[in-house]
């Protein structure tokens, strides 16, 4: 297990720089055009818009993975032995129900509801499930983290 989240860590982390890449080049092309060439671009302002939603996704479960993310944990530190290792399966359990539900099922909801009306976006033309499919992707990814914290805790 701990090779095969080397690669799911290795490869979200590319995809996440490469999507950040492209969302800088699009702001800053989109910067240029409208001040220096006087005739903003309409493609990159969208394209830039999606890149984001992308990065944020699929950043969250790699920072997830990481144990990097924003926590509130003064409860957590508050507690030791059994008491910490309790709250934090409880924790873990929460995060995974949430992933499973909202990010997978409902964002997989969204994504075939969304292609079978065939909502295209105004200025690319991308089918919107398509962009919408961030959701239960990186939800499928935070699944696979939880699971290896669930299975696999590490001793704090």
């Amino acid at each position: 297990m701990t090779k095969f989240i080397r690669v799911v860590d290795r490869i979200l982390s590319t995809v996440c720089v490469t999507l950040m890449v492209a969302l800088v080049a699009c702001v800053v092309w989109q910067v240029f055009s409208r001040y220096v060439l006087g005739a903003p671009s309409t493609s990159t302002d969208e394209m830039a818009r999606f890149l984001f939603i992308w990065v944020g996704l699929l950043g969250a479960a790699f920072t997830l993975g990481q144990k990097k993310h924003l926590a509130m944990d003064f409860m957590l530190l508050a507690l030791d032995g059994r008491k910490k290792a309790t709250l934090q399966l409880l924790i873990t359990l929460i995060g995974l129900f949430f992933a499973v539900v909202i990010m997978v099922f409902g964002g997989g909801s969204l994504v075939l509801k969304t292609l079978s009306v065939g909502q295209i976006s105004p200025v690319l033309g991308l089918e919107m499930g398509w962009v919408y499919s961030a959701i239960p992707i990186s939800g499928v990814c935070m699944i696979l983290y939880l699971l290896r914290d669930l299975f696999a805790p590490t001793q704090d």
